[in-house]
């Protein structure tokens, strides 16, 4: 039983309390902006989620309207039509999804769950709705058949009976087949669950039952009993027809296929063991794996095509997964890369009585889905449309950008385009269902997913739909053949050296750059045309974090420099002048000077798209290993990187291939440091922990440190998410502090809350936790814009520094950047998680960058300095407020947000966003009404604020944080769009803004549309004269209420679910919805009347033709006599 705590009933009080009104400090008449957005501004809802459907269990395809459905194991359901049209649903139980069945043509999808429940969906609605439900309560559901243009449900059960449904009512009839009746005497023990169900093709009154024993009984359904009964002496797993209805085929557990004639009674007419050795003394050959499933299909010219998977022989250790296509006397195996769960033949006819026909054959893989082309020779697999390959490696950070610059989609896409791979069938998707929504929002978005083995994708996330744009591969800059003596170096991360830990990426200059977690950070430019760079330019950064006498730091940035350019990579690396910091000295007896990864010396040819401008790397000092980055920017105008650790900081000035600055967290405060720090024995810095000192005036009190999250000591080895965990469950609400501060990026949530605090808890181990590049008043009571750089720590300090450019041209390339600390701006509770400035009016004021050009044309020098000039950041005029107020910084912390004037550098709002949580993520947004900021709270809620007044404007109780992943995935971007991974192989897209939700309905693609039937095939002259052909059955009279009565009551349960009126939801409320539901069925009344018109005026037509010949034979005949004809 759960402990009830009354300190937390009256925290949550005391929040409520605290974090509705927005603390106001300062003059007030000085700061009256206009804010716009309004709390109706806001609405959250889920857009649409991409990727690959997370542990597959089952799949269908509807063969006239060409759309796959694909069921979980969490319940979940994907349907897929041409590509972009993709549509999520989710069972509320949660349970497996078993078995999936079309009703074809008809707009429906009937679903059976490991619960025992079968539920039938309405895919009539933009947003597929639940019309009814089945809750069985005596009978486990094994196996389900809905014959084509039927409305009775098979169900076969573990017991091995077979019930029936009527799709339309979703009621149970009284007819049911008995194992025991159907097996008779034939076996003396239960035959085992029912695998397979299926009407004969020629003979809808004949069925074909399949035990898992390895009886197949022929049932007669009219006379209730059954015809015939084949028994084999090894388990059956699925059976398939022949067209004709006189043979079928079975797939048993010992690798063997059996063709059996339906008259045939003792023995099947031929079995096949496909990957069995056949022994030379017409022995049975030796066993093989089980065939899980067989299908059988036939083709007017030529042989027909036994498709099957599983069955290769026990001896091929190691072997992938296979599927086998054997047409005529060619057998062809094709290797698969994950295990298959199921697999669907695609066919010409929706008829089972009519020649097949395959063209292709679906395979659903646990990890992709592949569509291989049956026409083409060699079986060559269609170029997959959809975004499926997320998780090819798995997803360790994400970024997403909504507005990009419009050039900036087809440059990627255009050198994204050359990447692709070859041998695909020349053929259209044939998964080609549904229609494309008419959204009107036409902004182009990106989303930039990190991978763990140092791949960056760049995905087209414009208008709710995603395509992979480029493929930039990080690890070619370093070298994978390390020897065994170089392992110790990698003991930051053993499993995956090469995985992205951060990126920042500048949509404007195409810049970007990536932190990995080797402590490695490489900066890229975009050039159109392909390279071979002869040395890949490397610089090695020594960062170490000691408490001895600490010096103030002198102001100037030169100092800190504590590195060289390494002409030739992999030279051992002398510092260059004395060190003029304590922080940065060390001995090199024991081998300090050693990265992570070795830096590639061989020339390196890069093609066109990301190419590698410099390679910056941390490296060990005096036996210490290098800190994992916990932040980084850059900024395309300035020219420099900044990236931040819990030893320091430091900035690189990327033209001239030189550190700039690289500093010790303390040595940022100078003299003015607020904190008391203890010296450290050095053996202690191994194991970096959690700072507790919270800033309040000063001291942390007893109460602040509940609050404050504290850590415990932080293992060595940065656990990513390689294989894909069990979601891991939130134990407490308390962020780490230390070594990381965005530890929201590892995948484990191991953090302590002990009440007792030890003394390494005390040890103020500050780490860098954001940065932020503007042109803002670097110091207090400027009047001139300079270049600064803000910095943010875990302790909730944020220190400015100002930028001292070069002028630009060639200058830039010869002069140092100065950099200079200007003291602290501000102090918050909890780690600085985000900052962004506006100006007077309190519009965004973006860092400034460079326009983007061709790195790598040797134009004109002018006309590349033409180029290369920086932009001026333009300040929006103040006529109503003086020069001296005219910015404003927006901070942002773990724990609360305030807004700063500039130059005075007074708090002007502030606000508590939680006290007994905290904050994941925090973005300063553009709305197309104004700007907020976007809030993602450990405990689920997301929340938006007015800026810069600090309103609450939404606050909504969204997920409850259940595994590492969603925290460090997640990401708000401008105009109301946000996202996060939902599963390792999905990303779930959601919008916080009122004019999306909106026009969602309009923007998601339709699954269903309109498409004749195709005719049935002709049953031929002699066959309806003799007798033959396909024979139709009376099922309503048989199944009917009237003949068999009523089923059971306590067999199952009938939910009536919510409905069409679930999707209308989506549309609207009220009257609006009430209008949509009748226009859509209007649509539907209108389009079923047109056909009936079109076929009245056929019929009318080919009446006036006839008595038109009716009278013209008349007047032939009329004077003839009968002997004369």
């Amino acid at each position: 039983m759960k402990k009830f705590n009354i300190r937390k009933v009256l925290d949550g009080l005391k929040e409520v309390s605290s974090s509705t009104p927005s603390v106001q400090v300062g003059p007030q008449e000085n700061h009256l902006i206009q804010e716009t957005l309004q709390s109706d501004h806001f609405q959250l809802c889920k857009t649409v989620r991409h990727g690959f459907p997370y542990q597959p269990s089952s799949m269908a395809f509807d063969p006239v309207q060409k759309i796959l459905a694909i069921g979980t194991q969490s319940g979940a359901l994907r349907l897929f039509g041409r590509p972009g049209v993709e549509c999520y649903c989710q069972h509320e139980s949660g349970a497996a999804v078993i078995h999936l069945q079309f009703l074809i043509n008809e707009g429906a999808l009937v679903s059976a769950l490991a619960d025992d429940s079968v539920h039938l969906w309405n895919l009539r609605q933009k947003r597929p709705a639940i019309l009814h439900s089945l809750k069985f309560s005596r009978e486990r559901i094994t196996f389900c058949h809905l014959p084509f243009q039927s409305k009775w449900l098979y169900i076969g059960t573990e017991r091995g009976n077979i019930h029936l449904v009527n799709v339309e009512s979703f009621m149970l009839s009284g007819y049911v087949i008995m194992w025991n009746k159907a097996i008779e005497l034939s076996s003396k023990a239960h035959p085992g669950p029912v695998v397979h169900i299926s009407d004969n093709p020629m003979d809808e009154g004949k069925l074909i039952i399949g035990f898992e024993a390895g009886i197949v009984v022929l049932w007669d359904l009219k006379s209730k009993k059954a015809d015939y009964r084949y028994t084999y002496d090894e388990a059956i797993h699925s059976v398939a027809w022949h067209h004709e209805g006189k043979q079928f085929i079975c797939s048993h557990s010992d690798g063997t296929l059996t063709i059996w004639n339906i008259r045939g009674q003792g023995k099947p007419i031929q079995t096949i063991t496909p990957h069995g050795k056949q022994p030379k003394d017409g022995k049975k050959p030796e066993p093989c794996k089980p065939i899980l499933k067989v299908e059988y299909k036939t083709t007017r010219i030529g042989e027909p095509f036994i498709i099957l998977s599983g069955g290769l022989s026990y001896d091929t250790v190691g072997r992938r997964p296979c599927l086998t296509v054997m047409h005529g006397k060619s057998t062809a195996v094709l290797e698969m890369d994950y295990p298959i769960v199921d697999f669907l033949t695609l066919c010409e006819t929706p008829y089972s009585n009519d020649f097949q026909e395959p063209y292709a054959v679906v395979v659903l893989l646990e990890k992709d889905l592949v569509v291989i082309d049956l026409a083409q020779n060699g079986y060559p697999i269609f170029e997959n449309p959809y975004p499926l390959t997320i998780h090819e490696s798995p997803v360790t950070c994400c970024e997403y950008f909504a507005d990009c610059p419009v050039d900036l989609i087809p440059a990627l896409y255009s050198v994204g385009s050359r990447q692709k791979r070859q041998g695909y069938s020349k053929k259209e998707w044939p998964i080609s269902g549904g229609n494309w929504g008419q959204g009107t929002q036409s902004y182009p978005e990106i989303i930039i997913t990190g991978h763990a083995d140092g791949t960056v994708k760049f995905w087209d996330a414009s208008a709710i739909m995603l395509q992979v744009l480029y493929k930039l591969k990080t690890a070619k800059v370093f070298d994978r053949n390390r020897s065994k003596e170089d392992k110790s170096s990698t003991e930051v991360s053993d499993e995956d050296p090469f995985a992205i830990q951060i990126m920042a990426w500048c949509p404007d200059s195409r810049m970007l750059c990536v932190a990995g977690v080797s402590a490695n950070v490489i900066i890229y430019r975009f050039s159109k045309l392909e390279v071979t760079t002869e040395v890949v330019q490397l610089l090695e950064v020594r960062m170490q974090y000691e408490l001895n006498d600490i010096e103030s730091p002198d102001g100037g940035g030169g100092g800190g420099e504590q590195t060289s350019a390494l002409p030739t990579p992999g030279a051992s690396p002398q510092t260059s002048g004395p060190p003029s910091h304590p922080s940065t000295s060390s001995n090199n007896s024991d081998g300090g000077n050693m990265p992570c990864l070795k830096v590639r010396s061989t020339p390196l040819k890069q093609s066109a798209g990301y190419q590698v401008d410099l390679v910056v790397q941390l490296v060990w000092v005096s036996g210490e290993p290098p800190q994992q980055i916990t932040s980084l920017a850059l900024n395309s105008s300035y020219g420099l990187v900044v990236f931040g650790n819990s030893n320091g900081l430091a900035v690189v000035d990327y033209v001239q291939k030189t550190v700039v600055l690289n500093l010790g967290t303390v040595e940022l405060y100078g003299s003015n440091d607020p904190y008391q720090r203890q010296p450290r024995s050095p053996r202690k810095s191994r194991q970096p922990s959690g700072g507790l000192c919270d800033i309040n005036e000063g001291s942390a009190t007893s109460e602040d440190r509940c609050k404050s999250p504290t850590s415990a000591k932080m293992s060595r080895k940065l656990s990513l998410p390689t294989e894909l965990k069990p979601d891991l469950v939130l134990l407490s609400v308390c962020p780490p502090r230390g070594a990381n501060p965005l530890d929201h990026r590892d995948n484990s949530f191991s953090r302590s809350r002990s009440s007792s605090v030890t003394s390494i808890d005390k040890e103020t181990r500050e780490s860098i936790s954001s940065f932020h590049f503007s042109d803002t008043f670097a110091r207090k009571g400027d009047s001139t814009l300079t270049p600064c750089l803000y910095v943010g720590t875990t302790l909730g300090t944020v220190l400015s520094l100002a930028l001292t450019l070069p002028p630009a041209g060639e200058q830039r390339q010869l002069q140092p950047v100065i950099i200079s600390p200007t003291g602290i701006l501000v102090r918050l509770t909890g780690s600085v998680m985000r900052m962004a400035f506006l100006d007077s009016t309190g519009s965004m004021l973006p860092p400034p960058f460079e326009p983007w050009f061709e790195p790598n044309v040797t134009a004109d020098g002018e006309e590349r300095e033409k180029v290369r000039k920086r932009r001026p950041v333009s300040v929006s005029p103040s006529t109503s407020q003086d020069l001296n107020e005219s910015q404003y910084a927006v901070v942002c912390s773990e724990k609360q947000a305030k807004v700063i004037s500039l130059p005075s550098q007074t708090c002007i709002y502030k606000h508590s966003i939680t006290e007994t949580s905290f904050i994941l993520r925090a973005d300063v947004v553009q709305m197309s009404q104004g700007v907020s900021l976007a809030c993602f709270c450990a405990n689920g809620h997301i929340m938006t604020l007015s800026v810069p007044g600090l309103r609450p404007l939404m606050d909504v109780n969204y997920l409850p944080l259940t595994d590492m992943r969603i925290a460090r995935t997640f990401c708000f971007t401008n105009l109301g769009q946000a996202m996060y991974l939902c599963s390792p192989t999905e990303i779930q897209r959601i919008t916080y803004s009122q004019d999306t939700c909106e026009n969602l309905q309009e923007m998601l693609g339709e699954l269903f549309t309109p498409v004749e039937t195709p005719e049935a095939p002709n049953r031929g002259f002699f066959k309806g004269l003799f007798g033959g052909g396909a024979q139709s059955l009376d099922r309503e009279e048989l199944f009917g209420e009237v003949s068999a009565g009523k089923a059971s009551r306590s067999l199952a349960q009938h939910i009536p679910g919510p409905g069409g009126i679930e999707g209308m939801k989506g549309a609207a409320s009220g009257i609006v919805g009430d209008l949509a539901r009748a226009r859509i069925a209007l649509d539907e009344r209108g389009q079923k009347l047109g056909e009936l018109d079109e076929r009245t005026a056929a019929m009318m037509a080919s009446a006036d033709s006839f008595s038109k010949h009716a009278h013209e034979m008349m007047l032939k005949c009329k004077d003839k006599k009968w002997y004369q004809f």
